[in-house]
């Protein structure tokens, strides 16, 4: 069987399963099933495809039908240029999150901590844009951890970045001059409205505290203002309609300069502040 028999069987399958994207994500598990590069794909369709490669691509099919993720099928995502590792252990990277990574970059760092770092991602894509600077991760999630420091070894920054277990700021005795967190902020009555891929797959604990979404928020900001250096920053990426909640969080605390950063489509994404002198 050629790889366009396959393309051609699969396709239906992943749309009727109610996959977004049936024709990207079919031609991204082919190409992963034959060893071939995605952006070469259409260079082999044309070609055999082997029976070992065809049982592999069925498999992938099967997991993408019961609306796993592609990137955890895959076990990689690609986040600020970079292939990030992935597992059900962690949320997936997602480009609205590259905001968060902007505006940390915006100005030059020598010591970062990343809270709920989950895959490293954020902690990682910083470190690796700001060669001087090192960092920490803290996670509740000895798993997740995991993850941060294959990503981190994968990356050539295992010298660099060093991982903690622990709620938010507990444990952690360092002063930083940035701190940043994407943590979970899902209202638990919105969870029964996210995709399977999300809802299903991915860890609750990443995505919701329950109640109003917030409650992460106001433990961070409190607990990281003790760790921010003189000027040091603060910043969270934000559900799009918490900006003004968080906002006022940060300055009932006594930060500074309190912005809201929007994102792609105009809505509220990150909001940082600055520690006074």
């Amino acid at each position: 069987m050629i790889g366009t028999e396959l393309l051609r069987n699969a396709i239906p399958r992943l749309k009727d399963a109610g996959v977004e994207d049936a024709v990207r994500d079919a031609r991204l598990l082919l190409a992963h099933a034959m060893g071939v590069a995605a952006d070469r794909l259409t260079l082999h369709l044309a070609e055999d495809v082997s029976a070992d490669a065809v049982e592999r691509f069925e498999s992938l099919v099967d997991a993408r039908v019961s609306r796993r993720p592609v990137s955890q099928i895959l076990g990689t995502r690609m986040f600020w240029g970079r292939s990030f590792t992935v597992t059900g252990d962690v949320l997936d990277p997602r480009p609205e999150t590259e905001i968060l990574v902007a505006a940390a970059l915006q100005q030059p760092f020598a010591k970062m901590l990343d809270l709920g770092t989950g895959s490293g991602c954020i902690l990682l894509s910083c470190l690796l844009d700001m060669p001087m600077a090192v960092g920490m991760g803290t996670d509740i999630s000895e798993a997740a951890l995991e993850v941060a420091r294959i990503n981190a070894a994968l990356l050539g920054l295992g010298a660099r970045a060093s991982f903690q277990l622990g709620d938010w700021c507990q444990g952690v005795r360092d002063r930083f001059d940035l701190i940043v967190s994407n943590p979970p902020y899902i209202a638990a009555h919105e969870m029964l409205g996210l995709t399977p891929e999300v809802r299903d797959w991915e860890p609750h604990l990443a995505l919701t505290p329950g109640g109003d979404g917030l409650a992460a928020y106001r433990r961070i900001v409190t607990e990281a203002s003790e760790l921010l250096l003189s000027r040091g920053r603060l910043m969270v990426e934000i559900g799009p309609s918490q900006g003004r909640a968080v906002a006022a969080m940060f300055e009932a605390e006594g930060l500074q300069q309190v912005q809201i950063v929007k994102d792609f489509d105009d809505r509220d994404r990150v909001v940082r502040a600055i520690k006074s002198e």
